[in-house]
């Protein structure tokens, strides 16, 4: 991957993860990308988690980037791992190296 376009497409092609995003926004947005297999956090997280954890696929979590998105990811991170969940990391890494985004909802844009 070199560019945010490179990032869409490869994730859009992803079918063995469930993509996780803080608002309807951020779904939204990805969804613009052809991102379908994304789901918004609407609940407290400890039934967001309790959900997951029959979920037999990877998650990858595309919290924003900012501190409050950077502490649930952490929180999720933790405790779906913990429960034996794997957690794709690859797109947000992404982000984090070779963008300047702090919101997901902004990818689109």
């Amino acid at each position: 991957m070199r560019n945010i376009h490179e990032w869409a497409d490869e994730l859009s092609h992803n079918d063995h993860s469930l993509i996780i995003v803080e608002g309807k926004k951020d779904k939204l947005a990805l969804n613009k990308l052809g991102i379908e297999n994304v789901n918004s956090i609407n609940e407290p997280i400890y039934l967001v988690i309790e959900k997951l954890v029959n979920y037999n696929k990877e998650i990858i979590i595309l919290t924003d980037l900012d501190k409050m998105g950077k502490k649930l990811y952490a929180r999720l991170k933790r405790d779906l791992t913990e429960r034996g969940i794997t957690i794709d990391n690859y797109f947000r890494e992404f982000l984090f190296k070779h963008t300047r985004l702090t919101r997901i909802s902004k990818i689109w844009c």
